[in-house]
């Protein structure tokens, strides 16, 4: 697992250090540093996969497009570096690039003269989740419902992702068919079905969203998959037409890469989710975020930028049952990381802070801006 993410003069962060738990949650206002936080991960992947050895940086690569080297380095540094430091169970890595940096225009920034590869031998022999199949990239601009949808065996079968391009979660259905049979691991298991595998857990959690709904694929060849739904009915053991995604809620599918990336996970898997909560009713947001608690707890390792306050007090609500229950059920806050990013503007730079979560359950000495407007719109309603 990730322990810490240190980013030096990237983007918006001048010197950035990040405590990584199981849980890790990244939340501010707009414009703050948030996704810049998580485009290193994705950037040192994509180093490795393209079998550089790190040597530079790809900034229009497929998982995230920076742009140029003048886009990726922090404006108000006195060096044209880049540095990230990684720390997991295994190893301290240190990766700089940049330096000898003279086009700012160039899409791709070189290893640092001074870089050398050092102790890198669990990332080569793929026991950093970060470099090797046990990764997923869940975007917030996943696609939602489409009339079909791609499909690449290489993709699932050989590297067995659900995305390759921005996030999008474009082969989340081949995925979903091709390991549909694949067993969910204990922790995850929605008691609502009698069945574990995975098709079966999807529909499940996609239940407890959308009462009774069903999840179905249909292979449609060279033209891709289809996604269609049907619901249980209450009259007798009739169900509805089958309906396709375009006209189901679209939230519906919106979801579904995140129900599909977590169930078909393992332990020691590192899983990144934007908006989690996106399209989603308050009750579907605490019902995916306890799903997120329950993998996080299990072992399977979370990052996740979100903007919804919902997410939060699901964390929360999952924290106490955790103690109220002696560990049976939600997570310990032991395993969860909270930072809220901020804008220092004496330096135009991020600004992060740590907050605490308390045995019972609540963060008591929240920052100004963490997920306060519901607050003072209360405040201004009431008229005190």
């Amino acid at each position: 697992m990730i322990t810490q993410l240190n980013i030096n003069n990237f983007k918006f962060h001048k010197n950035t250090e990040l405590k990584i738990g199981n849980l890790t949650i990244i939340c501010g206002n707009n414009s703050v540093g948030k996704t810049s936080a998580i485009q290193p991960l994705l950037l040192l992947r994509e180093a490795y996969l393209n079998k550089s050895e790190f040597s530079y940086l790809d900034l229009l690569s497929n998982p995230v497009k920076v742009g140029t080297v003048g886009d990726a380095l922090y404006q108000y540094g006195n060096k044209d570096m880049i540095s990230f430091e990684l720390k997991t169970n295994y190893n301290d890595y240190q990766f700089s690039f940049g330096e000898e940096t003279s086009d700012y225009t160039k899409t791709l920034i070189e290893k640092s003269i001074d870089s050398e590869l050092n102790n890198f031998e669990n990332i080569f022999n793929g026991n950093e989740s970060l470099f090797s199949e046990n990764f997923q990239y869940i975007s917030s601009a996943r696609i939602g419902s489409l009339q079909s949808y791609p499909k690449d065996d290489v993709v699932v079968e050989k590297y067995k992702q659900i995305s390759v391009i921005e996030g999008k979660a474009e082969f989340c259905v081949h995925f979903l068919h091709r390991n549909q049979n694949q067993e969910v691991i204990a922790p995850l298991i929605n008691k609502n079905s009698e069945l574990t595998n995975l098709i079966s857990q999807v529909t499940a959690w996609e239940k407890d969203i959308s009462e009774g709904i069903i999840v179905k694929i249909e292979d449609n060849g060279k033209l891709g998959f289809e996604l269609k739904y049907q619901y249980d009915t209450l009259i007798g053991t009739k169900k509805s037409n089958e309906l396709s995604a375009q006209n189901v809620g679209f939230g519906i599918t919106y979801v579904l890469p995140i129900l599909v990336a977590i169930l078909s996970a393992k332990p020691n898997s590192l899983i990144i989710i934007e908006n989690p909560e996106a399209h989603l009713h308050p009750y579907g947001i605490a019902k995916i975020t306890e799903l997120i608690c329950k993998a996080a707890q299990a072992g399977i390792q979370i990052i996740i930028e979100t903007h919804s306050d919902h997410v939060i007090n699901g964390i929360l609500v999952q924290s106490k049952k955790f103690t109220e229950t002696e560990g049976k059920e939600g997570i310990n806050s032991k395993n969860v990381k909270i930072y809220q990013f901020v804008r220092n503007n004496e330096e135009f730079c991020a600004k992060v802070e740590l907050l605490n979560i308390e045995e019972d359950g609540r963060i008591r000495y929240a920052p100004k801006g963490f997920f306060d407007q519901f607050s003072i719109d209360r405040k201004y309603l009431i008229g005190f």
